[in-house]
C-alpha cells in the first residue's frame, strides 16, 4: 500500500538558536518562517538535535544510518507502532531490517525501573555496546522510557526518536526530557539527554484513533496559552483533528517550545512555563494510575489541569474572567469532562506536593497572566486547588 502524502515543504534550512539570542534575536519573531523548515536544530549543553520533518525522514535515516557505523540496531517499540507504523518505515529504510526488536506493552502504566531493567538485560543479552543505536519508535511513554533507557545503559549510548503520536511530536520527543514514573509520580526519575536526531512523519497520524490524537491536542494548545496568542487564536480557529492540517500547528509548536528550551536548558527559570497545566494534571493522571480498571491519558489529564490552572490564575494572577472562559470553552471541544470525584481531592494534592517545581513545601504552579503570557513559580494554597477542581465538576 503507498504511504500517506504529506505536502513537503522546499527547503533545508538549520537555525541554530543559540546564535539568535547571542544575537538578541527573538526567535519567536521568525514564526513564519519556521512554517517552511523541513529541518530544525534544537540546542543543549554540549548537544543538538537536528529534527527532519515530512517525507524526507526516510532518507535522512537512511544517510544518518549509513554516515555512522553503529555496530548494531536495537528498535524499541510498543504493540501499536510495531502494528502501525513499523511495516512502513521497514520498507522504506531498508537497513533497519538488520535490528532486533524490543516490543513493550503499550500505556503509562509500563513507564517504571521494572520494564527498564527488563530492557537493559535484553539490550546486554542482544550485544549492545557503547557504539549501538537505540530507536524510539512509538508515542511518548517510548520516547521517554527509550530515551532514559538510552542514556543511562552503559552510561549513554546514541538514541533517535521516531515519534508517531501528535503528543510525543510536538512535546514529548522534543527537548532533551527522558524519564520515568516512580509509582503514581510522573516523571520522578529521570536525565537531561537528546537524541541524536528526531525524525517526524505526519503520515504515522494517520494510524491513530480519535482519542489518542486528540490527547496532543492538550500541548499544542498549551503552547499558545504560555507564549504566543497570535497562535492559540490560530489553533481555536481551525479543526485540530484534521491531519491534514497539523503539519503547520506541528512546526509552530515545536518552534516554540525549541525557543524556550534553548533559553533554559535544564529547566531552571523560562522553560518552567512549559509546565502549565501540569501540576494538576500529573496529580490527576497520578490517581488514575493507581486505579487498574481506569485510564486515563496524558493530554486528558493536562487538559483538566489547565482548565482547573486557568481558573486559579483568573482567581489569583489576575487572568481576565472572559479569558477563563475562552480556554475552558475551547478546551472542552476536544476533551469530555471526566468524572473526578471529592472523595479523591485530597490524594490529588497529596499527589501534587511531590511536584518537582515546589519549594519550601509550597505548591508551586504556573498561571496566566494573559493568554500568550504567564507567571512561574506561584504559591498556590491545596484550598484553592480543591476549589478548582469543584469549579471542573461544575461544567458537567
Amino acid at each position: 500500500m503507498a504511504p500517506p502524502v504529506v505536502t513537503e515543504c522546499p527547503k533545508k534550512l538549520i537555525i541554530s538558536i543559540w546564535l539568535l539570542i547571542s544575537l538578541r534575536i527573538n526567535p519567536q519573531s521568525l514564526g513564519p518562517v519556521f512554517v517552511s523548515l523541513l529541518y530544525m536544530t534544537v540546542f543543549s549543553p554540549g548537544e543538538t538535535s537536528e529534527i527532519t520533518f515530512g517525507e524526507k525522514v526516510f532518507a535522512k535515516l537512511t544517510q544518518f544510518l549509513k554516515r555512522n557505523n553503529f555496530t548494531s540496531l536495537f528498535i524499541l517499540v510498543d504493540e501499536n507502532s510495531l502494528k502501525n507504523c513499523m511495516p512502513e518505515l521497514i520498507a522504506r529504510v531498508p537497513k533497519l531490517l538488520e535490528a532486533e526488536v524490543i516490543e513493550l506493552e503499550s500505556g503509562e502504566r509500563n513507564k517504571n525501573i521494572e520494564v527498564c531493567t527488563q530492557v537493559w538485560k535484553a539490550l546486554g543479552e542482544l550485544g549492545a555496546d557503547r557504539s549501538s543505536l537505540f530507536i524510539n519508535l512509538g508515542g511518548g511513554v517510548i520516547t521517554d522510557l527509550g530515551g532514559f533507557i538510552a542514556s543511562t545503559f552503559k552510561r549513554g549510548i546514541t538514541f533517535v526518536n521516531i515519534p508517531t503520536t501528535l503528543l510525543a511530536q510536538v512535546d514529548a520527543s522534543v527537548g532533551g526530557k527522558t524519564g520515568i514514573d516512580l509509582g503514581a509520580l510522573k516523571n520522578e526519575i529521570g536525565v537531561f539527554a537528546n537524541p541524536a536526531e528526531l525524525f517526524i512523519y505526519t503520515g504515522f497520524l494517520k494510524t491513530l484513533p480519535k482519542r489518542e490524537l486528540s490527547s496532543g491536542l492538550a500541548e499544542v494548545l498549551k503552547h499558545g496559552l504560555v507564549a504566543d496568542a497570535e497562535y492559540w487564536s490560530q489553533c481555536i480557529g481551525m479543526d485540530l483533528l484534521d491531519v491534514d492540517e497539523l503539519e503547520e500547528i506541528i512546526h509552530k509548536s515545536i518552534q516554540l517550545k525549541s525557543a524556550i528550551v534553548a533559553m533554559d536548558p535544564m529547566e531552571s527559570g523560562e522553560r518552567k512555563k512549559l509546565n502549565f497545566g501540569h501540576t494538576i494534571g500529573h496529580a490527576i493522571e497520578g490517581l488514575f494510575l493507581e486505579r487498574e480498571e481506569q485510564t486515563m491519558l496524558h493530554g486528558e489529564a493536562i487538559a483538566i489541569g489547565m482548565i482547573c490552572e486557568s481558573w486559579i490564575s483568573m482567581k489569583q494572577t489576575g487572568l481576565p474572567e472572559e479569558q477563563h472562559e475562552e480556554i475552558t470553552r475551547n478546551i472542552c471541544r476536544y476533551f469530555p469532562l471526566q468524572s473526578l470525584s471529592p472523595v479523591d481531592d485530597h490524594r490529588i494534592v497529596e499527589l501534587m506536593r511531590h511536584d518537582k517545581k515546589n519549594e519550601k513545601g509550597e505548591i508551586r504552579m504556573v498561571l496566566l497572566k494573559t493568554i500568550g503570557a504567564c507567571y512561574t513559580g506561584k504559591s498556590v494554597s491545596p484550598a484553592l486547588v480543591i476549589s478548582s477542581l469543584d469549579y471542573y465538576r461544575s461544567l458537567a
